[in-house]
């Protein structure tokens, strides 16, 4: 018989109050037939807007579209402008950007299965402060490998929906309003 380690208990608890602590932020949890379907939608739109772009390499239109991984996804948060009181986000300019706006995150996708736990557990606080939306994705211990899968990716943790303007961001536009009217 495998006892339970008391300190795993206390660990499990505060990751769940951390996680309520951002509640207004985070989006369902996606599992089953339906991460099925968010995942199939997004690729399908993944591969329409590839056909429609082929000027540039693939890796290179990935990198446009999507943030990828903790860091990334990190990085480009942190780059985002606080969002004002009246819930839009701030559209400032980073000083180091030579003019040039800040990428604009519009949903973040966040595995739960990662491990360890404390790589994601500073991305929803985070999104919170820019009012960018967290989706987590829980697929058993799968949940990195399928958001890999849009990406081309062997795994990804985090993927961080970028502003284009395009069929990939109606999509994940159209998940949201979901959400929102779901709950």
């Amino acid at each position: 018989m495998r006892l339970r380690n008391p300190n795993s208990t206390k660990k499990r608890k505060k990751e769940v109050a951390d996680l309520s602590r951002h509640q207004n932020v985070l989006g369902s949890c996606y599992e089953g037939e339906r991460l099925d379907e968010l995942l199939r939608s997004i690729k399908r739109e993944v591969e329409s807007e590839k056909l429609l772009n082929e000027a540039l390499p693939e890796k290179i239109w990935l990198k446009q579209q999507f943030a990828v991984g903790v860091n990334d996804v990190t990085r480009v948060l942190e780059r985002m402008a606080p969002s004002a009181d009246s819930g839009t986000a701030v559209s400032a300019q980073n000083p180091g950007s030579k003019g040039r706006p800040s990428t604009q995150l519009q949903a973040i996708i966040l595995a739960c299965d990662c491990n360890p736990r404390w790589l994601t557990r500073h991305v929803p606080g985070l999104a919170e402060s820019r009012k960018v939306p967290v989706i987590l994705v829980k697929d058993g211990k799968r949940g990195s490998l399928r958001l890999g899968e849009v990406v081309q990716l062997k795994t990804a943790i985090a993927l961080g929906i970028k502003v284009k303007g395009n069929s990939i961001n109606r999509v994940v536009e159209e998940i949201l309003l979901s959400d929102d009217s779901s709950s």
